[in-house]
């Protein structure tokens, strides 16, 4: 990976003249209300299964390797594994630990998880715990690699911090009980790296969470939402520019916008299904998908659709809980709901459908309610009373993000306030502990993530939150033509840490700035 001269801009956006006019020769897709996707969808080229074949499968939770008086040790080792997603078909997905998705880490807020990565891939890779607030070293900057070997030349000359085969990850977790996930954070690809299958679950937990009598066990149920597309043989399909992703980086076209996918994998399975009783469940529900938004309805078989009730959002409870007819997810975005099937017979199934795809993205899953049991648990009417509110007024400051298309190099790109991302440049120097409200305004989608910090946003347009706005957020989804202004305290650890675009094609086109906390 060279520095961000013309000939890395060049290569990364290779026969892409035609998007620069304002045309994406990857249209945005066609969707509930015109508000669907910005990319453009890969056909899968084999027979696809049908809906609801295959059983949800449940990541394993990770067991501790060791633990001490004030931390949870672990060893996950990345490397390639055969598997069968396609019934009939072996598919190689790239793993965490020899599992699509990862295993689930278990954490509690305060005690330290402290992850070995063990890289068996044939290409560095980065880890970053989105959601996590992380010291910047433990962050999973771009550049900070663990080489496969220490022969390594895939032209990743433009590094912080490189280790070989192994890596420790420290995660203090100084946040509240929360859904968060890890993934690749490799410059230049993070796109086909997490469409490969580098993803994973790593939940937080605290007493106040512990409190409310939440659904558990079997009945809090995380659930991973990925597009993906398959070749005649059951590989993964991805147009990369180099299918090594060695080098150059990229995708072809007319992919540059986004890569979409015809097939709907929860937790790694084709359209599901998944056995319920009559009780009320909790669903993590985090859209890992590249590209693709969603929109899920609760759609009961010969009957009315199941409300949705939102107790919380990317990091952690929301003050009270909120009702939806139906959930909007942006790529990276989290939202923990409950779903009540108390009051459903036995043999009822639920489809998870999906209003922002068509054709054979429409549907997601389904559940089936299998066995009638007693609950009388209620839904809180009051989920986090510490919840704090950050103030406008607090702010010391006003910025201004703007996240676009822009020629580069008489090339088509995806930039941040007019520059492509470089290590080296900088687009905010903040202070430790300080508050500041910044405004985003995009072209496109562009679901924008802060590392290190997460916000409340303040509103969109002239008006207020929109209705998937509320708690504290670490991705924002900007619609077409949107601008939004977010409030941000800059606590945790200073250091230099990204925000980008979390659509990650726009992220590996250069759609990624730096921040600085001093």
């Amino acid at each position: 990976m060279s520095g961000p001269g013309p000939g890395r801009r060049a290569v990364v956006m290779a026969g892409a003249g035609a998007l620069a006019a304002g045309v994406l020769g990857v249209p945005i897709a066609a969707g509930w209300r015109g508000r669907s996707s910005t990319g453009s969808e890969l056909r899968s080229r084999l027979r696809l299964p049908q809906p609801f074949g295959s059983p949800l499968m449940i990541p394993p939770v990770l067991e501790p390797s060791a633990t001490t008086a004030d931390a949870d040790h672990y060893v996950v080792r990345q490397y390639p594994v055969r598997t069968e997603i396609v019934p009939g078909y072996t598919t190689e997905v790239w793993t965490y630990g020899g599992t699509f998705p990862g295993p689930t880490i278990r954490s509690r807020r305060g005690r330290r998880a402290i992850v070995e990565h063990i890289n068996e891939l044939p290409v560095p890779t980065a880890v970053h715990l989105h959601g996590g607030v992380t010291p910047p070293e433990h962050d999973g900057y771009p550049t900070d690699l663990i080489l496969p070997d220490e022969k390594w030349d895939g032209h990743d000359a433009h590094h912080r911090d490189v280790t070989v085969r192994r890596r420790t990850y420290e995660y203090p977790l100084p946040q509240r009980a929360s859904t968060l996930w890890y993934h690749d954070h490799r410059m230049d690809f993070t796109a086909p790296a997490v469409w490969r299958g580098l993803a994973g679950f790593h939940l937080v937990g605290d007493e106040e969470e512990d409190a409310l009598d939440l659904p558990g066990g079997d009945r809090d149920i995380p659930l991973a939402l990925m597009d993906r597309a398959f070749d005649g043989s059951g590989a993964f399909r991805y147009p990369a520019v180099d299918p090594t992703l060695t080098h150059p980086p990229g995708v072809h076209p007319p992919y540059e916008a986004g890569v979409l996918g015809d097939v709907v994998l929860v937790n790694g399975r084709p359209w599901p299904y998944h056995e319920v009783d009559t009780a009320l469940h909790r669903l993590r529900l985090l859209n890992a998908s590249n590209a693709r938004r969603y929109r899920l309805r609760f759609e009961v078989e010969g009957g009315d659709e199941l409300p949705v009730v939102q107790i919380g959002s990317d990091h952690g409870l929301l003050p009270r809980p909120v009702g939806h007819d139906a959930v909007e997810l942006a790529p990276a975005e989290r939202f923990d709901v409950l779903v009540d099937f108390r009051e459903l017979r036995t043999g009822t199934r639920v489809r998870v459908v999906n209003d922002l795809g068509d054709g054979s993205t429409a549907v997601v899953m389904r559940f089936d309610v299998t066995r009638a049991v007693a609950d009388g648990r209620d839904v809180p009417d009051v989920l986090s009373p510490t919840f704090e509110r950050l103030r406008a007024s607090d702010a010391v400051r006003t910025r201004r993000m703007t996240f676009r298309s822009q020629g580069i190099d008489g090339k088509h790109g995806w930039v941040v306030n007019g520059e492509p991302f470089s290590p080296d440049s900088v687009q905010a120097t903040v202070a430790l502990g300080s508050t500041e409200i910044w405004e985003l305004t995009a072209d496109f989608h562009h679901p924008v993530h802060l590392h290190l910090a997460p916000f409340q946003v303040l509103g969109r347009g002239t008006g207020g939150p929109g209705p998937y706005d509320d708690g504290w957020k670490d991705t924002v989804d900007l619609r077409p033509a949107e601008a939004a202004r977010i409030l941000v305290r800059f606590d945790g650890y200073r250091g230099r840490y990204v925000f980008h675009c979390h659509n990650l094609e726009h992220e590996d086109m250069m759609m990624m700035a730096n921040f600085d906390v001093v």
